[in-house]
């Protein structure tokens, strides 16, 4: 790896040089941050349910006692196998975070389409301790727009990070988040997509520091290039363009 070498002096000045511009960095998240919050607010009037361990919940129930809901859209449809690294990634990153959130009202829940069962297994085999339900036979995935009827997907109809979807696929990643007042109403307040999720990744922060950096080189030049569920590194396999992970002897062809 092939880089300037400079004397302590010349290292500091430098150094000092980018801190400034990190400073302008900070400043204008502040600013960016604080625009965000002024966003306006959509009432939700639509009742949603979820299947969770405990029974049926619906939107209000996810708030568990707090005034803040982060959710998860967790790109996981009903019978799918190969899941997402990039949603597997971002669970492994809050998990460590959620004791943190909650103790600042703050409730972080994940949402998936497929049934209760199959996201159970799923969380019982990656050891996660996020709050995980179902959203299966609602139309909540739809509406925020990260599922997508085979309808949707023939007429071009899709749309994904407020844009025209450009291929077909059924789920899709995202993140929502909801504020529930003193008199149980519930509002839509903020939600992002594709990078806009990778705020939500602590990884980055170290690997943006390091030497290296992200090293994300392909071929897809992003998180699918080396990240995997966190029981599968160093066991091969392969990772579809739409961030799909498939262990090495899954026998479905696509990494004969």
């Amino acid at each position: 790896m092939q880089h300037e070498i400079v004397t302590r002096d010349e290292w500091v000045a430098a150094r000092r040089a980018l801190l400034a511009k990190e400073k302008a960095m900070t400043r204008a998240r502040d600013e960016l941050s604080a625009e965000r919050r002024k966003l306006p607010w959509v009432r939700i009037d639509k009742q949603y349910f979820f299947d969770g361990p405990e029974g049926r919940l619906s939107l209000s129930d996810l708030f568990q006692g707090r005034s803040q809901l982060f959710i998860k859209h967790f790109m996981m449809g009903p019978g799918q196998v190969h899941h997402c690294v990039g949603c597997s990634f971002e669970l492994d990153n809050a998990d460590s975070v959620i004791v943190h959130l909650e103790n600042h009202d703050v409730s972080y829940v994940a949402v998936a389409r497929a049934p209760l069962a199959e996201i159970e297994a799923l969380k019982r085999r990656m050891g996660w301790r996020a709050r995980f339900v179902s959203s299966f036979g609602s139309d909540f995935n739809y509406d925020f727009n990260v599922s997508y009827t085979p309808e949707q997907l023939a007429a071009k109809r899709a749309v994904y990070n407020f844009a025209p979807l450009d291929f077909e696929i059924e789920d899709l990643s995202g993140d929502s988040v909801f504020y529930k007042d003193d008199d149980g109403l519930i509002f839509h307040t903020y939600s992002t997509f594709g990078r806009g999720g990778e705020q939500f990744l602590g990884t980055y922060g170290f690997l943006d520091v390091m030497p290296k950096g992200r090293n994300e080189n392909g071929p897809f030049h992003l998180l699918a290039d080396w990240v995997r569920p966190h029981d599968m590194y160093g066991k091969g396999g392969m990772v579809e363009p739409t961030g799909r992970y498939h262990p090495a002897d899954c026998g479905c062809g696509k990494h004969a």
